[in-house]
């Protein structure tokens, strides 16, 4: 079994998305998402981080898991799902581009 943290952050088009995470097995065990990007409502992104516990880091995976937590009606002005991934990839990645 091997753990690994990451921190990475992304400049997306409307803010910076910060991710820091714990992965165990090439699975996320803890992850915590911040930046200065604007979500409505404000508490979703609790949700965005409950969601993702477990989710295998890989690129389909993880797109599909933040296009379904946009479906519940979430906004991020100018963040998109894809921000996201990439921001949680390069963190899995040890901050690396």
């Amino acid at each position: 079994m091997e753990n690994l943290m990451g921190y990475a952050e992304f400049k997306a088009p409307k803010g910076v998305i910060k991710v820091e995470l714990e992965t165990e097995n090439d699975r996320i065990v803890r992850i915590s998402l911040g930046g200065d990007f604007f979500m409505y409502p404000e508490d979703a992104l609790e949700q965005l981080e409950q969601k993702l516990i477990g989710v295998p880091v890989g690129r389909e995976n993880l797109l599909a898991v933040v296009k379904e937590f946009y479906s519940g009606g979430v906004q991020t002005p100018m963040v998109e799902p894809e921000h996201w991934v990439e921001a949680i990839l390069r963190a899995a990645r040890g901050g690396q581009k």
